[in-house]
């Protein structure tokens, strides 16, 4: 029988994770019968393709596929590709979604025609609670952290947004629009909602349906997946040609970097020691704001200091990856 929803997931190296995704998505509360679970691994080595092979002894729903070039947008692509549902859900292994999230979704699609896709609120949580890592998941839900992302700090009403995590998508509209740009290691999930958004539409953010996603727990960890991030900020409008491709939070870190950075470079070209006191100024500021805010973010299981030091790992390594993604563009090929 022909599955009502697809749901696609991209995965490389996710034993932690993958099998509190799947469970979630089987026991969501739509009929497991109308669904298809679509896992495209990326050569997994860690136990993860075990996990899957029992899943998929256990429920016939779990179809596991391969992508031998491990590039997430390409991962996505072949399990779009593969779905053979109306609907079909973007997921991340990471994620575990709450019961009637696929059902809440299906319906803002039906009830709003001119939406192209639907999403919930995503809570970010972490599999090992300590003063570090809900430090970081403290950070990650602040506002200050993330910017206007509403999909992370919530939303009261259904509202129009610029884009959503884990999102259901009409299959045919992303087929026809070619899916995920496979030039854009990340960012792919931005640039098709935006390239969505301008060929008309709407793309809406409901309460009624929530999710979880579980983030690194280490400062090592997060500050290298935030300079990858902001690697690909200035790249992917280089390589899509399109400034709109991102929102205005996605550059904030960079002009913040820049700006510290600025009478540095400036103290060292002229020898004049004196404009090392505007960094100096403007990290005081800005070390003053953050501790201020981390005062207020505190709660029993993380730390003040820690807190901190998130924070400023968060924006200084997005920044400083946005930098080197700018220095990087000469050698970055445009070419599809």
């Amino acid at each position: 029988m022909k599955p009502d929803v697809s749901v696609v997931i991209p995965c490389y190296n996710e034993v932690r994770y993958i099998r509190s995704c799947v469970d979630s998505l089987l026991n969501n509360g739509f009929p497991a019968e109308s669904m298809e679970i679509i896992v495209v691994d990326g050569g997994s080595n860690d136990g993860t393709l075990l996990e899957l092979e029992q899943l998929k002894s256990s429920w016939s729903q779990v179809k596991i596929l391969s992508n031998p070039a491990r590039i997430t947008p390409r991962s996505l692509n072949i399990g779009v590709a593969a779905a053979a549902g109306k609907f079909t859900l973007i997921s991340s292994a990471h994620a575990s979604f709450e019961t009637g999230y696929i059902h809440a979704l299906m319906q803002v699609l039906q009830q709003h025609p001119e939406a192209l896709a639907a999403g919930g609120v995503m809570e970010t949580q972490v599999k090992r609670s300590n003063p570090i890592s809900e430090s970081i998941r403290t950070v990650l839900m602040h506002p200050v952290g993330v910017g206007n992302a509403k999909f992370r700090t919530g939303v009261k009403e259904l509202m129009a947004v610029d884009t959503v995590p884990f999102g259901l998508y009409l299959t045919e509209v992303l087929k026809s629009s070619g899916a995920y740009d496979e030039r854009l290691i990340r960012n792919h999930d931005m640039e098709l909602s935006k390239r969505l958004l301008r060929n008309g539409g709407r793309i809406l953010l409901t309460p009624e349906a929530k999710c979880t996603y579980f983030a690194r727990e280490t400062f090592q960890a997060m500050a290298l997946n935030n300079y990858r991030n902001g690697r690909w900020n200035l790249k992917t409008v280089w390589i899509t040609r399109t400034v709109s491709s991102l929102s205005l939070r996605h550059f904030i870190p960079l002009l913040f970097v820049s700006a510290c950075f600025m009478p540095v470079l400036l103290a060292l070209g002229l020898w004049n020691p004196m404009w090392l006191l505007g960094s100096a100024g403007m990290l005081g500021i800005y070390w003053l704001a953050i501790a201020a805010v981390s005062l207020g973010a505190r709660n029993d299981k993380n730390r003040f200091f820690w807190i901190v030091v998130a924070f400023t790992l968060l924006h200084f390594s997005y920044g400083i990856g946005s930098l080197a993604g700018l220095f990087s563009l000469p050698f970055t090929s445009r070419k599809t």
